[in-house]
């Protein structure tokens, strides 16, 4: 780990009609949308990833729109997750770690796995699951250049390219067993944070910290207050100046309010962006 980590701070996405003309300024066109966002925010998971596979040029786009320093997560495909459910995976896999990750550059933050909520932890499979996840670029580019050629015309530019990350979010009670997290840390692979009444959890099995913020973890919780805030801002300050890199996103179910959240969490943080 760095002697100093880096937090960043987002939302799930960027399209969101509620956000224009609240967050969005009346009349900017959405084509510009996300260099609005980035300029403000430091971090975006894309979704778009997770219905189908996406081109090289769209990530390419995407990461030319944003400044520099900015990231971004990639969520994994359904197929692997929802459909195949984490088992006989590796053609999926490797065609879409070719589809074009690798053209956001150094714009490319982790990759996150949300496993459906009624997948109940299986040890086997999970192990073989996260054995086959790439940890670095050449066991990336090793799996990517088995895609099947007629579904995809792999992209295999490596220029940029830092740590290659995963997080995978369990939604099952069953995850809550300590093996599941010693197999995560034996990959290096970060449980994500939900910050739920159901999953309050902090733990921590990456030399990197991955929050999808859906809380706060209070039953009685509507959205987070400026203590939510200031707590999980002295969280991860921690975690940062113990040489860990944080990736912070409010994706709970007061996404109207997401960005004002991630901004607000940013600037308790100390972190000025150019939109400021």
């Amino acid at each position: 780990m760095n002697a100093t980590g880096t937090i960043r701070t987002g939302t799930a996405g960027w399209v969101f009609a509620p956000w224009r003309g609240t967050f969005f300024p009346k009349g900017l066109v959405q084509k510009k949308e996300l260099a609005y966002a980035a300029d403000r925010l430091t971090s975006i998971e894309i979704n778009a990833t997770f219905r189908a596979n996406q081109r090289p040029a769209s990530f390419a786009r995407w990461a030319s729109e944003t400044p520099q320093g900015f990231q971004f997560s990639v969520k994994g495909p359904q197929l692997v997750t929802h459909i195949k459910r984490l088992k006989n995976c590796a053609e999926p896999l490797a065609n879409f770690f070719a589809s074009g990750p690798l053209a956001l550059g150094d714009r490319l933050g982790p990759f996150v796995w949300q496993l459906p909520p009624n997948l109940a932890f299986d040890a086997e499979s999970f192990a073989a699951f996260l054995q086959i996840l790439p940890k670095d670029i050449e066991s990336y580019l090793a799996l990517a250049e088995k895609a099947d050629p007629a579904r995809v015309e792999p992209f295999l530019d490596t220029a940029g390219i830092g740590p290659i990350r995963h997080a995978i979010e369990p939604r099952h009670q069953s995850f809550d067993a300590p093996e599941a997290n010693a197999l995560l840390a034996q990959h290096n692979i970060a449980r994500v944070i939900a910050d739920t009444t159901e999953s309050p959890a902090r733990a921590l099995t990456a030399d990197f910290a991955y929050c999808r913020l859906q809380g706060p973890a209070r039953p009685d919780a509507t959205g987070y207050t400026d203590a939510d805030i200031a707590d999980w801002a002295g969280t991860m300050g921690q975690w940062r100046d113990a040489g860990r890199d944080v990736y912070a996103y409010f994706v709970h179910e007061d996404k109207l309010h997401a960005p004002a959240n991630a901004i607000a969490l940013r600037r308790a943080l100390g972190i000025s962006r150019p939109g400021d």
